[in-house]
């Protein structure tokens, strides 16, 4: 493995920050008059509601520790993985004179958070096959301590190869971020416990996805320790507010309906798979490891418009490298499928 010395990577006026500290990392108990909080009560809500939040979520990343097979220490909960995004930015790419690495088509907001925060946007495009090009491995460049790897990647579906990805972790000399928002759709084992094997690893997942929450916005970095002190120096005091951190809570406790919901959208997926492939304006559908499948369909664009003015929503993603006449469609409830299956049919007839 490449040598990896995390704080040379680190911002030095990050590698300075004093953090905040509020008052509940110091006490959560008694009769609290230190953080100007409302002591009579919340007006709606009932509970604690009047209360700060654990700025740490102890709790809830003890129970994530638990079900993902890691160490507490190794967690960050934020507002949705956007925010370990834009905090992991923050802390590794100086404003005006850093970049990312980022592997088209690929998620959006990689290239959003670095625009946002003054970073340039290198792209290593992914083969037509929308695979890793091992052929043409970016070269380690100062400047560049970031590259984002999404798998099962949006908007194409697919896993990318994971002898493909421990070669390019292994060899980077900065940070690898591995996108994991939907891991649970499909077989191919999480980097959550590689953790240990490779310090330059940080693994994003939400909530958003297989547990059915995104109105939550729960979004969680695994990485090092040491990643992660940095990650929670820098985030806002308390940016996990007590509703979310309890539904998620609730929502590691509820195993038996999360493996029921996925293994129904696994089982839909593939009926809906067939059942376009079936159609004569759909050319291909590419295999799937998410919670929806990218098609290929004669006129695309119009037929999304069509769509959407008829009450179904699909994505439009043929702008994207290698989605020409591209649709992404996410995987519904049986009848939602049914009846995006039906209107497709008759717009393309």
């Amino acid at each position: 493995m490449t040598t990896f010395d995390l704080e040379s990577l680190v911002r030095p006026n990050i590698r300075r920050l004093v953090p905040y500290r509020c008052a509940r990392d110091d006490y959560d108990q008694g009769i609290l008059l230190d953080a100007n909080e409302n002591a009579i009560g919340p007006v709606v809500g009932g509970g604690d509601l009047n209360r700060y939040p654990d700025p740490r979520q102890e709790a809830l990343r003890r129970a994530i520790a638990q079900a993902r097979g890691c160490r507490p220490e190794q967690i960050f909960c934020g507002v949705g993985s956007d925010e370990a995004i834009d905090l992991l930015i923050r802390i590794f790419c100086v404003p005006g004179q850093d970049a990312i690495t980022i592997t088209p088509p690929t998620y959006g907001m990689y290239k959003v958070a670095a625009h946002v925060n003054d970073v340039a946007v290198n792209e290593w495009p992914l083969t037509p096959d929308f695979q890793l090009d091992l052929s043409n491995v970016p070269r380690p460049a100062s400047g560049v301590p970031l590259l984002f790897l999404c798998s099962p990647n949006n908007p194409t579906g697919n896993a990318l190869r994971r002898e493909d990805m421990e070669r390019v972790i292994a060899g980077f000399p900065g940070i690898v971020v591995v996108d994991e928002a939907y891991i649970d759709f499909t077989d191919q084992p999480s980097f959550v416990t590689e953790l240990d094997r490779y310090p330059n690893l940080v693994v994003l997942q939400t909530f958003s996805k297989s547990y059915g929450l995104a109105g939550i916005r729960l979004g969680l970095a695994f990485a090092s320790e040491a990643i992660i002190d940095y990650m929670l120096r820098v985030k806002a005091p308390y940016n996990v507010n007590t509703l979310s951190a309890e539904v998620a809570l609730r929502a590691l406790g509820a195993s038996g309906t999360f493996r029921h919901h996925v293994d129904l959208i696994r089982s839909e997926r593939s009926r809906v798979t067939e059942a376009l492939r079936a159609m004569p304006a759909v050319r291909k559908v590419h295999p799937s490891d998410a919670n929806f499948l990218l098609a290929v369909v004669d006129g695309a664009y119009r037929v999304y418009r069509t769509m959407a003015d008829r009450g179904v929503v699909i994505r439009y993603r043929g702008d994207q490298p290698h989605c020409e006449d591209g649709l992404r469609i996410t995987i519904g409830t049986p009848d939602e499928n049914d009846r995006m299956l039906a209107l497709l049919t008759e717009t393309t007839a």
